[in-house]
């Protein structure tokens, strides 16, 4: 290849500059960056199928939300969807509980579950290897370059991150945030309407303390006009895993630098609806039991453990912005457990409620209890070959290329708390609305194997099955960890005959792919 060919592009000059002189190069026919279960996935397809894969993964753990807390998968109206490598997955854990499969489990269990097929498999795993810099010859990735200093070479890369890190440091196109309606003449797209639901304030809460608006909370004027896109994403938070059982649990001890007026809203609320209708109201957390005595615990009503509008500068942040705005999120909810256990103004029967809850001493022992992945339920977002909008969902469902099947509901979370001008007559009074929530059922709807393929004239050997292309509208549907790792496996086993063949993975034989994911036990449903 000629010289003039040959870029190298650094996912930004102080990570590039940052990293080591060594240069230790590691080859393998398929690189998986991002150890999420989407990325185990993949790396256990492709070596099943007969390719070396190596994971590369930027923190210490492997699977993601899957054992970063999440343990009540989100699997409603589509467990029949489900099969193989994910539903190996769960037909394990089930085994741990001796149960034939298990949707709900302790995120230890469904980290030694990814660890054991990543064994039996072969699957090398290199952690604290962060992307520095890729280097590409013409349209195909070359060499990942890590913050270590060392080098990955491949035939096929894959994006498993939640980032999509690596499609950026490609160069291929990709987008952040809510489109408007027009951008695909999408009916759900863009900025919603401001209605009752069970996520919005039931009570009227001033957003104004000393002349200004709390923190997080956006202005009325600020607002786009309903349907409009604005490039806002929903909300991330930290999926606790609690117990109650006191041999496990560890106590919620007072945050250091805790300041109970960051719960603001929270405190209003509750002495908007009085003591009676507080007690009934919902949230702020969801406690959603786990096996042995645990909990997930998810956000849940107006004020919860999603701290609306802190996430906005995530997707394109550097890493060092990236940990703030983690640990922004994990002060949150740690802020969130002491203040509902122990403020005067949460009603005593909520304070008990959440009292008995604490962290566990078995799960994340090395973060002391906390999670240690930040549930981001959105990033960036490829746009590829084909990306797949609302009308993929409702009437285009069937798909030639199919390689798997997801039917979750069209589920984004809140996205900002809005100051809105209200009217009471004979007063009129600023108050808090939530924005963004929508829950949208959907039919079963076919995984398209060209919504994980980059434009060919950007990049032409490598695979999206987390970060893939689609709107915002579609993505909320498929955001769900199973789907997740439905699309992982059909990249590992796309990326397994792509190398094979020496060829793109725009290239790859569809049918050759659609009967090694059967014979794997995926669903798949495909027009004849």
């Amino acid at each position: 290849m000629l010289k003039a060919l040959t870029r190298i592009m650094p996912v930004m000059a102080v990570l590039a500059s940052a990293a080591p002189a060594r240069t230790v190069e590691i080859e393998r026919d398929v690189v998986v960056y991002g150890g999420t279960a989407a990325g185990v996935m993949a790396g256990v397809a492709a070596a099943r199928h007969g390719a070396s894969a190596i994971i590369l993964e930027p923190g210490w753990h492997v699977g993601g939300m899957v054992s970063g807390g999440l343990g009540r998968s989100d699997v409603v109206r589509q467990e029949n969807l489900i099969g193989g490598l994910a539903l190996e997955f769960f037909t394990r854990v089930g085994k741990h509980y001796s149960q034939p499969v298990s949707w709900h489990f302790e995120p230890h269990v469904a980290e030694d579950t990814l660890k054991a097929m990543l064994k039996e498999a072969d699957v090398d795993v290199r952690f604290e290897q962060s992307l520095a810099a890729v280097q590409a010859e013409g349209t195909r990735l070359r060499v990942l370059r890590t913050r270590s200093g060392d080098t990955f070479a491949a035939q096929v890369f894959i994006d498993a991150t939640y980032e999509g890190d690596l499609l950026k440091a490609a160069g291929v196109s990709c987008v952040v945030g809510r489109e408007g309606r027009e951008r695909y003449d999408e009916s759900l797209a863009g900025r919603g309407e401001l209605l009752p639901m069970n996520h919005q304030f039931k009570a009227a809460v001033s957003p104004w303390r000393d002349g200004k608006l709390l923190p997080y909370v956006t202005p009325q004027e600020k607002l786009v006009p309903v349907g409009a896109g604005d490039g806002r994403i929903q909300a991330y938070c930290f999926r606790l895993c609690l117990t109650d059982r006191p041999e496990n649990r560890l106590p919620i001890p007072r945050p250091e630098g805790y300041d109970p007026a960051r719960y603001e809203l929270l405190r209003r609320y509750i002495v908007a609806l009085g003591p009676e209708e507080a007690e009934r109201m919902r949230g702020p957390l969801g406690l959603g039991r786990l096996p042995n005595g645990k909990c997930d615990a998810n956000s849940s009503g107006p004020v919860s453990s999603d701290l609306l509008g802190a996430n906005q500068e995530y997707p394109e942040a550097t890493p060092q912005r990236r940990a703030e705005i983690r640990e922004e999120f994990r002060s949150w909810a740690h802020g969130l457990l002491y203040f509902l256990q122990n403020d005067p103004i949460v009603p005593e029967k909520i304070r008990a409620t959440y009292a008995a809850w604490g962290l566990c001493k078995d799960e994340f022992q090395d973060t002391g209890g906390w999670p240690h992945q930040l549930y981001v339920r959105e990033a960036r977002r490829m746009l590829g070959e084909y990306v797949l909008t609302q009308h993929d969902l409702q009437e285009r469902r069937r798909k030639h290329d199919a390689i798997g099947m997801a039917g979750y509901n069209i589920d984004i979370r809140e996205v900002q708390w809005v100051s809105v001008r209200n009217f009471h007559f004979p007063e009129a009074a600023d108050e808090t609305f939530v924005e963004g929530y929508l829950s949208q059922p959907v039919e079963p709807w076919d995984i398209p194997y060209r919504a994980m393929l980059p434009r060919y004239s950007e990049c032409s050997n490598l695979l999206v099955p987390v970060c893939l292309s689609a709107s915002t509208i579609a993505y909320a549907s498929f955001r769900m960890e199973p789907n997740y790792m439905i699309a992982g496996h059909g990249a590992g086993v796309a990326a397994a005959l792509a190398a094979k063949a020496s060829v793109p993975v725009h290239r790859v034989n569809l049918e050759r792919l659609q009967a090694g994911l059967r014979a794997d036990g995926q669903i798949l449903q495909v027009e004849k």
